[in-house]
């Protein structure tokens, strides 16, 4: 079309029906290349009249592990230089990927943290966790030089990182015949690295206590009562020495138990703790089984089993209201799978599914942070373990983080049971952000929107005149046709569900080889009166932009 000069009004209307054009094009050339053999219809229902949640700002987060190149799982070893005492942090793909989330929420930690002691003045470190099978978790106890605390916290802080802390909780206790830990937590080795982290002014987010002691506990265990005492230990030391050697500094937090949902002892450990002692209660995530499992893939694919995965979320939601607690629930550590993972499963496009599903369903039940095992080590790192190149599920997190706001709507879907939907208020921006996840293999979705007590913003001036309390289908004959839509389609490589590397609107998303440098992350426009559609094995973030709804005023 050649757009001349001939006058205001005809100019005009050419420009819109060029731009109309190309909207519909981009759209419509990214889905073409998809091959289907099916299609069906749907509707996404968005409830706008209120939050049905509210995460963190920095919802997401990642874990860093002790684990040392001799850890291996089913005869495969997938630490390499993961761990928190030899990972290097030179590596240019690494210093790129932490500024991208500005900041990224880290927690420090892992099953070797209960066998961790701290270099002091009195105490020299020793050679850390030298493999023997007669050690709980398989390894000698490990040590913390602080040379190696200042380098880390030297590059949290050019990192821009916010640094959650896991101590080791077993200190001081011992193992009784039954299994548990009795006796309580010697706290001296934990309190003096909380000073040498305050007089060095390391910014710390939050110390945490324990790793998987709570409830039946993995390796050993520790009892609500005795954990409850030992959380107010904690919560005096860090008062009282922020009080006096970092009254400058913001008072991290302080979080607990980090061990798997269990109804009783989560209730009793609660009850029991002064209320202003805790204020993040954490729980870990690895719902699909050991790593070695054949039918993992299965299970991501299953829409019944997903939906089995919101039990411990809503669980823990419960128990938070029901004793009063001010403390709130995040999720301290998941990997999906247990024991380091799957090889070409929970690092692969396949696991995407898993994790964002994860994410929509733990914000929809107030979880305010989900920490992901881990951002690299083990098969389940959102950064490959030998190169530092970003898996698919660092580009899967790194979308949620810009565009997923903080208020989660109510959301459901009606069509297909092979459809997930999410949506929450757009983050730093106007609208609403909808995540779609297709689980079918052969089945494209068409599905259209519909919200409730929503206006658009040419007609937000009228709202008073015509207020509407229906769901409301954005149709041909809305008035948010003038405005278009941005999409996201992520994709496998050649549709393999175990590729390592993800396309984004069909152009694969890569790593600068020379500058490290994250790709950006560009969406194609749609027509709001075009149905959103989610190719097989595809999954889509949409932000709507000209639609507001009460929740995210």
């Amino acid at each position: 079309m050649i757009i001349n000069n001939m006058g205001g009004s005809s100019s005009s209307t050419g420009l819109c029906l060029l731009l109309s054009l190309l909207i519909h094009s981009s759209i419509f050339f990214f889905v073409a290349s998809q091959s289907t053999t099916a299609a069906v219809e749907g509707t996404v229902f968005i409830n706008g009249s209120s939050r049905i949640g509210r995460t963190n700002p920095n919802f997401i987060c990642a874990t860093l592990d002790w684990w040392p190149p001799e850890k291996c799982d089913y005869g495969t070893c997938s630490w390499g230089r993961a761990s928190l005492l030899n990972l290097s942090f030179y590596n240019f793909f690494i210093c790129s990927t932490f500024p991208a989330f500005s900041p990224l929420k880290i927690r420090l930690g892992g099953t070797l943290q209960d066998k961790v002691i701290y270099e002091t003045q009195q105490q020299a470190c020793p050679a850390s966790f030298i493999k023997s099978s007669s050690e709980m978790f398989g390894f000698s106890q490990g040590c913390l030089p602080m040379s190696r605390w200042d380098e880390l916290n030297s590059f949290f802080r050019k990192a821009g990182a916010a640094v959650v802390f896991g101590l080791n909780a077993l200190n001081g206790r011992t193992i009784a015949s039954d299994g548990s830990a009795a006796g309580a937590w010697n706290s001296s080795n934990a309190e003096a690295l909380i000073r040498y982290t305050v007089k060095k002014n390391f910014a710390i987010f939050g110390w945490e206590l324990g790793n998987e002691l709570s409830g039946s506990g993995i390796g050993t265990s520790v009892a609500p009562d005795q954990y409850a005492s030992d959380i107010t230990n904690l919560h005096d030391i860090v008062r009282r020495t922020y009080a006096r050697f970092g009254k400058r500094m913001k008072k991290p937090l302080v979080l607990a138990p980090g061990g798997f949902y269990d109804a009783n002892w989560l209730t009793q450990f609660i009850n029991k703790t002064p209320k202003n002692s805790l204020q993040v209660v954490t729980h870990h995530i690895y719902n699909l089984g050991p790593g070695v499992d054949t039918h993992l893939v299965d299970k991501i694919l299953d829409p019944s089993y997903l939906d089995g995965g919101s039990s411990p979320f809503s669980g823990l939601q419960g128990i938070l209201k029901t004793t009063g607690s001010s403390a709130v629930a995040w999720v301290g550590e998941a990997g999906g799978a247990y024991n380091s993972g799957h090889n070409l499963v929970t690092n692969a496009f396949v696991f995407s599914f898993w994790y964002l599903d994860q994410l929509g369903m733990a914000a929809s039940y107030n979880t305010k942070t989900y920490c992901r095992q881990s951002l690299i080590g083990g098969n389940y790192g959102l950064l490959n373990t030998t190169n530092f190149v970003p898996n698919p599920d660092y580009y899967s997190a790194l979308l949620w983080h810009r565009l997923m706001g903080t208020k989660v709507l109510s959301t459901s879907f009606s069509g297909t049971k092979k459809i997930r939907a999410y949506a929450h208020c757009s983050k730093e921006s106007q609208g609403i952000t909808l995540l779609l996840i297709n689980l079918d293999s052969n089945t494209t979705a068409n599905v259209r929107v519909s919200t409730e007590n929503a206006i658009t913003v040419r007609t937000a001036r009228r709202h008073h005149q015509n207020r509407r309390s229906k769901f409301t289908r954005m149709s041909s004959g809305s008035k948010a046709n003038a405005h278009a839509r941005e999409e996201y389609h992520l994709t496998a490589n050649g549709n393999d569900l175990h590729s390592q590397t993800v396309l984004l609107n069909g152009k694969v998303l890569a790593v600068n080889n020379t500058s490290g440098s994250i790709p950006l992350l560009e969406p194609v426009q749609a027509r709001l009166s075009d149905p959103i559609t989610i190719a097989p094995f595809s999954i889509v973030f949409a932000h709507i932009a000209n639609v507001t709804v009460p929740a995210c005023k």
